[in-house]
């Protein structure tokens, strides 16, 4: 059974997580070179192994005692907030441009991009906090995956829009407001229970 409540938070989550991202940004920068469905093809992909390898790590903290299990994504959401408060702009990146536009090579670009790019990222590890946190392993991987592809498709067909209207700085500030609030209520459960 799919937690509406659960998906819709860990979408939230990740969404704004995300967003000021650069792999947002990579896309963004594929998508005006190439065919869009290209891209997304290859970006989605990645993000949906990134979101799998994530809560398949974070089912298996949930076979620890859940007092420890609450203490452990404390301290993770605390730190990822902190690293998104603490976060200093890397500007642009150089992308290499595939020889072709061909299916496979603008979506295997797109793919290996963000597989490398986003292999231990703070999205993925709180992927991985949030399907501890949650024990429910399906509707947090489905927010996480529609979350990252939101942000994918945003960058990819308008991110340059988005971004002047809304402060890249703000968009950090919420993201990092909502992981102070799950890390705390995190650690408070950890002590209460």
């Amino acid at each position: 059974m799919i937690s509406i409540t659960v998906t819709a938070l860990v979408f939230g989550v990740i969404f704004l997580a995300e967003l000021p991202d650069k792999t947002a940004l990579a896309g963004l920068v594929l998508g005006t070179r190439y065919r869009a469905s290209y891209v997304f093809a290859g970006v989605a992909a990645a993000f949906l192994l990134h979101v799998v390898l994530a809560v398949a790590a974070g089912s298996v903290l949930t076979l620890l005692p859940q007092q420890i299990v609450h203490a452990v994504t404390g301290v993770l959401f605390l730190g990822g907030a902190a690293m998104l408060l603490l976060k200093k702009d890397d500007g642009d990146e150089e992308i290499k441009k595939p020889a072709d536009q061909s299916f496979w090579k603008v979506a295997g670009t797109g793919f290996m991009l963000i597989l490398v790019a986003e292999f231990g990222d703070l999205t993925q590890i709180m992927t991985a906090n949030l399907a501890a946190r949650y024990d429910d392993p399906i509707s947090v991987g489905l927010g996480a995956t529609l979350g990252l592809w939101a942000v994918a498709g945003l960058g990819i067909v308008g991110g340059k829009a988005l971004m002047k209207k809304v402060p890249l700085r703000l968009i950090t500030q919420i993201a990092a407001l909502l992981m102070l609030g799950l890390g705390v209520w995190s650690l408070y459960e950890a002590v209460a229970g």
